[in-house]
């Protein structure tokens, strides 16, 4: 799924190619029957082919995974999009062919007529796109805790506190910080040199400090490679550059020895036995 890296460059190109632009047409998808698309105050998709109609994009913004876009409108008006696994947003030319896996088309018109399409397509149909003017609503996003890159380290150690599980199952929870999922816990751990599986509860002041200092260093690192790498095709999730996650038997950049991967609660987990030592589940 996208993570902070990739969403914050495509808030970063969506600023420069698209804010300030005025909503001309509006088509939605909904491929296989899947509500993609919601209005949370009808629980449809309808009103918002009408009611975004002539309304500017006026901001874009990441919240955690979440992408939040702001329409100048009175009340405020805006959409949410939680891209869950598969969902990707794409600039594209209005007479540049769709996918078939496309559920939301957003037509911007801006200087001198110029026009672009902002395209949201879902191969799984997974993630979900919320029509609402108060983002607090959409589930799950008033629960998040504090930004990966925002907190600080006395911060992070006291929120760390009251978790006692797996140490990647906490970086995923976006209840303690938000902005991390699989493929970065995997980059963060391996950096930090910590087990995924090892309990929260034995990690030592030293261990968690290294922690935190992985976490900023590994996704300060990635946003900029994903610029780099991505450019404006915001439909990329470039991953090449990534360590360990998904690089099952390949050799560990810092040991050589092979990356080991685990699949255990419909989770793919990528790591290094040598480098990463300390796993407390039986055959781990």
């Amino acid at each position: 799924m996208p993570e902070l890296p990739e969403l914050d460059i495509v808030c970063e190109v969506l600023e420069r190619r698209a804010i300030g632009w005025t909503i001309a047409g509006v088509d939605i998808v909904q491929p296989g029957g899947a509500i993609v698309v919601r209005d949370l105050a009808t629980a449809t998709a309808g009103p918002l082919a009408t009611a975004a109609l002539g309304l500017r994009l006026e901001a874009v913004r990441r919240r955690g995974k979440f992408l939040v876009f702001d329409l100048r409108a009175e009340p405020p008006y805006g959409l949410v999009i939680n891209p869950k696994l598969s969902g990707r947003l794409q600039l594209a030319e209005p007479g540049e062919k769709r996918r078939k896996d496309t559920c939301l088309v957003l037509t911007l018109t801006g200087p001198g007529a110029a026009s672009i399409e902002l395209r949201y397509f879902d191969p799984k149909t997974m993630g979900q796109i919320y029509v609402t003017g108060d983002p607090a609503r959409v589930p799950d996003f008033a629960e998040m805790g504090p930004e990966a890159l925002e907190i600080s380290l006395a911060d992070f150690k006291q929120r760390l506190r009251p978790f006692r599980g797996e140490i990647k199952g906490i970086l995923v929870r976006s209840a303690f910080v938000a902005g991390i999922g699989n493929a970065y816990a995997d980059e963060i751990l391996w950096a930090a040199e910590l087990h995924p599986y090892r309990k929260r509860t034995t990690l030592n002041v030293a261990e968690i400090e290294r922690l935190y200092a992985a976490m900023r260093s590994t996704l300060l690192e990635a946003r900029d490679l994903v610029r780099a790498e991505m450019g404006d095709a915001i439909h990329l999730k470039p991953r090449d550059f990534m360590k360990v996650h998904l690089r099952a038997g390949q050799p560990c950049p810092r040991c050589g020895g092979p990356i080991a991967e685990i699949s255990a609660n419909q989770r793919i987990t990528n790591f290094c036995r040598a480098c990463q030592p300390g796993g407390l589940i039986k055959g781990l």
